[in-house]
């Protein structure tokens, strides 16, 4: 069967959310030959033979292949004729085929150099003189392969296919859409599932377990496991939750549903016990920050112009205040190493269909929520309360 050839699936919820059931439409193998065939276009209009995929996200937005093998070397072959050829370790054999009914798959043996697998496949498709244009920037593709690649192929052409396919992905279809939505209301159920758990006292595991419980109740693995700390902390940004009991003051939490590997993360900062003085001026400072920068959200403005509206309302001055989401694998829900943010001097063009994790952060209080580009605006995906919540 065909990766995502199932016409529907449920997600259950689980903790306060529990019974509540979202169906989602999957998306069809019709989708995939379609990613695939524009990409094909671009390396047409590019003079590109082939294009080699190794980035999770990449892989699965071209073929719908789903599983963890990732972690061992991994890489897809796009050519304008024939079907897509994709090399992987052995035991991912079963799995392919599985998924990928139509994709050839050409496994290497544990010991073997993958290298040479693809090498010879590539030599198969891509005469001599031709280009072949790969991720340079992937964190999936180890110097040492590429380079033992591009030594077995030194009459080919090598290009650098990043952009292009990053640019793929900007723009979601509706099928991608709807599952950026079921992964907000998983977002939001998880949410819900801290604020139930944290209270002064209570263990960072225990806020986490409970976050995870309500995450994988209502869709699958995040990319990054729920990140809980407390104020004091804010800047060590990606550490993570450990022993630490929960005292009085400021606590952050940050977390994305996943639903079949589309994200819709949020982040809230709540108070434990009776909140500082000025941490309702802070509150009203971020919640600003959020509404002007969602409302400049808008088809044909430009991700700088986003920045300049958050800036303006907060006064506060940030690497970013927001990046595209969409597509992620561990150890990641920003899709790979590189992300389109939303920075002071950002040029790309607001459009339609593109989803935003929008983040407010100014001293003393952070809150962030997925956003969707329509027609007329954004729309806020997650919903989970903005008010200054206070846990006794």
């Amino acid at each position: 069967m065909v990766a995502g050839n199932y016409r529907h699936l449920c997600y259950r919820f689980g903790g306060p959310h529990a019974g509540r059931v979202t169906t989602v439409e999957t998306t069809t193998a019709t989708e995939y030959a379609r990613r695939r065939a524009d990409l094909c276009a671009a390396m047409a209009a590019r003079g590109w033979a082939a294009v080699a995929v190794t980035s999770p996200e990449n892989v699965y937005f071209l073929t719908g292949l789903d599983h963890a093998g990732y972690f061992a070397f991994t890489l897809l072959i796009v050519t304008p004729d024939g079907p897509p050829m994709l090399v992987t370790r052995e035991m991912e054999r079963p799995t392919v085929r599985a998924q990928l009914a139509d994709c050839r798959h050409h496994p290497y043996a544990d010991g073997a150099d993958p290298a040479e697998v693809v090498a010879r496949e590539l030599a198969g498709v891509v005469p001599a003189g031709a280009a072949v244009a790969v991720e340079d920037e992937s964190m999936f593709f180890p110097p040492a392969i590429r380079d033992r690649i591009r030594a077995a192929l030194p009459d080919r052409r090598w290009c650098d296919a990043t952009g292009v396919l990053s640019a793929a992905r900007l723009v979601k279809s509706a099928a991608e859409i709807a599952h950026v939505r079921a992964a907000a209301a998983v977002s939001d159920a998880a949410m819900r599932a801290v604020l139930s758990a944290a209270r002064p006292g209570v263990p960072e595991r225990t806020v986490a377990a409970a976050a995870q419980a309500a995450l994988l109740a209502g869709g699958h693995e995040p990319g990054f496991a729920p990140l809980i700390r407390p104020l004091w902390m804010l800047d060590r940004e990606h550490v993570s939750w450990g022993d630490r009991l929960l005292g009085t003051g400021g606590l952050f939490i940050e977390l994305s549903g996943c639903v079949r590997r589309y994200h819709a993360p949020l982040s809230r900062t709540v108070h434990l016990g009776r909140p500082p003085a000025d941490a309702g001026a802070a509150h009203q400072r971020a919640l600003a920050g959020l509404t002007a920068a969602a409302g400049a959200l808008r088809p044909g403005a430009r991700t700088g112009e986003v920045y300049a509206a958050w800036r303006r309302a907060t006064g506060a001055t940030r690497h970013h205040c927001g990046y595209l989401v969409g597509i992620g694998f561990p150890p990641s829900w920003v899709g790979g190493g590189e992300v389109l943010g939303i920075r002071p001097s950002g040029d790309t063009e607001v459009r339609p269909g593109m989803t935003f994790h929008l983040m407010s952060w100014v001293p003393g209080h952070v809150v962030s929520d997925t956003a969707l580009v329509a027609d007329t605006g954004a729309e806020l995906l997650t919903t989970a309360p903005r008010t200054l919540t206070v846990l006794d």
